[in-house]
């Protein structure tokens, strides 16, 4: 599956029946356009992407194991994949306690799901899992074609490709904020992180790479919003090769916006930045 060195990173609602800006993102020169929140179980927003390119790769960033049942997560996918063969990643994740009352044993919800897939199926080699911890990056390694970590920094991507090997596929996410005025890009960095520093998925990974609580308290640390998230279009490019550098194959690169807007412009420029 081709997925490109970068793709783009965006809410899913956007692109319901979105053709235009779907070619565009095509046309720019990214491989994958990473479908972010948890689509509905027809995953049709992925197909309207798919009918409207004609290389890009869509790729779920994710389905929600505790939303959707994995026998209709199948049945799409299967009719996806008939229809726009080896052009569909389908990303699964367990999400977080906060947004899902049922959220216990999540590993074991995982591995449950992963079961239903083979069971109706859906290869390995067309799923990956968000993954950050040792636990969930071993599951990926053994039990789909690789891993999507979301918010993390190239110390962690350097981590997840040892877990993985040489050959499991590492597509991390990355948020960048291309507000020119460094003050100004920071607060929008922290208004962006204000949720993630509530999640202890996210929480506990930046302390295993050297962050403190005094990191994540109040907004977050320059330091840590610094490492996470880069500002303008150069630092971006520059983050975006160092994960590679760090072993990504794919690196999916989020406009942060404080309205959470749909960021075209922000898209052609690094666009534009990537084919120079």
């Amino acid at each position: 599956m081709e997925l490109g060195k970068v793709g783009i990173w965006s809410g899913w609602g956007h692109w319901t029946g979105n053709r235009a800006d779907a070619a565009e993102v095509e046309e720019l020169g990214f491989g994958s356009l990473w479908l972010g929140g948890s689509p509905g179980g027809d995953l049709k927003v992925v197909e309207d992407v798919l009918d409207a390119t004609t290389t890009l790769t869509a790729a779920t960033g994710i389905v929600n194991i505790w939303q959707d049942a994995p026998e209709s997560i199948a049945q799409a996918y299967h009719r996806i994949e008939a229809k726009h063969p080896g052009r569909f990643l389908l990303g699964i994740g367990a999400s977080h306690k906060l947004f899902n009352d049922q959220y216990e044993k999540p590993y074991d919800k995982l591995v449950s799901y992963l079961d239903a897939l083979d069971a109706a199926g859906v290869p390995a080699s067309g799923r990956v899992l968000a993954a950050l911890g040792p636990k969930v990056l071993r599951l990926a390694a053994d039990r789909s074609a690789g891993a999507h970590p979301y918010l993390t920094t190239p110390e962690h991507t350097a981590f997840a490709r040892e877990v993985l090997g040489p050959d499991g596929l590492l597509a991390p996410e990355i948020a960048v904020v291309l507000e020119p005025d460094r003050e100004t890009a920071r607060a929008h960095a922290r208004q962006y992180l204000s949720l993630y520093l509530q999640l202890p998925n996210y929480t506990n990974n930046f302390k295993r790479y050297g962050f403190t609580d005094a990191d994540i308290a109040d907004g977050g640390s320059d330091r840590l919003v610094d490492a996470l998230i880069p500002f303008g279009v150069d630092a971006a490019l520059a983050k975006v090769a160092e994960h590679h550098e760090a072993g990504a194959d794919n690196v999916n690169i989020q406009v942060a916006k404080p309205d959470h807007s749909i960021a075209m412009d922000e898209i052609r420029a690094l666009g534009a930045a990537l084919a120079q």
